[in-house]
């Protein structure tokens, strides 16, 4: 866990597989704990600009990998969140498999919540997290969500998800996120299910705002 100074952010991030249940755990802590204490940043907002491809190379990149990921900027604006500066945040299109061109604020609140499932694989990232979570969710449920999702949301087919699943989630969930799941200080079985972990993690969290 890192070494964390009073007067900067406290740092958590939230790791799991794809659909395992993250983004509840961090919009329930932001829910609870108030937009006026807490901030949130997803890593896929952090996903390379892939402006010079066409729409064919992009749609076929593997962004389950680490190296879909713009790691320098994630890590520098964490940085200057710790020294008490806000930053702009790429919004992601996924439609166009691209950033946007726009961005969003976010400001350096009492907490920092950074959510998605490579944040614990990066060996700069996870450093500057004062905690680190993993949440453990069953590959079946989680491949369950994501195709209910993807279709929903992203008006995705469910072929298109079922060889994405197979090529490149279940790959890269193996080889980099399951193996990252070592470094946390918190295991979640469940997710956002698990409602008697989510309330240990809610008291921790807020104690910080008191």
């Amino acid at each position: 866990m890192a070494e964390h100074a009073t007067n900067r952010p406290f740092l958590i991030g939230v790791a799991g597989g794809s659909s395992s249940g993250k983004t509840t755990i961090s919009e329930r802590l932001v829910e609870l704990t108030g937009e006026e204490h807490l901030s949130r940043i997803e890593l896929d907002s952090y996903y390379l600009d892939r402006t010079d491809q066409p729409w064919e190379a992009r749609a076929k990149a593997n962004y389950d990998h680490p190296d879909a990921f713009d790691w320098p900027l994630l890590n520098g604006h964490l940085a200057t969140l710790a020294n008490g500066e806000s930053v702009e945040v790429p919004i992601y299109d996924y439609a166009d498999h691209n950033r946007s061109g726009e961005t969003r604020t976010v400001q350096p609140k009492k907490i920092v919540v950074v959510d998605g499932i490579l944040v614990l694989w990066d060996r700069a990232l996870r450093e500057r997290f004062d905690l680190k979570i993993f949440v453990d969710t069953a590959p079946d449920i989680r491949f369950i969500r994501r195709l209910t999702r993807d279709v929903a949301d992203r008006g995705r087919t469910v072929e298109s998800v079922i060889d994405q699943y197979l090529e490149t989630v279940r790959p890269a969930h193996e080889r980099f996120i399951e193996p990252s799941k070592r470094h946390a200080d918190v295991i979640i079985p469940e997710g956002g299910l698990n409602r008697p972990a989510l309330e240990v993690l809610l008291a921790r969290v807020r104690e910080l705002t008191v």
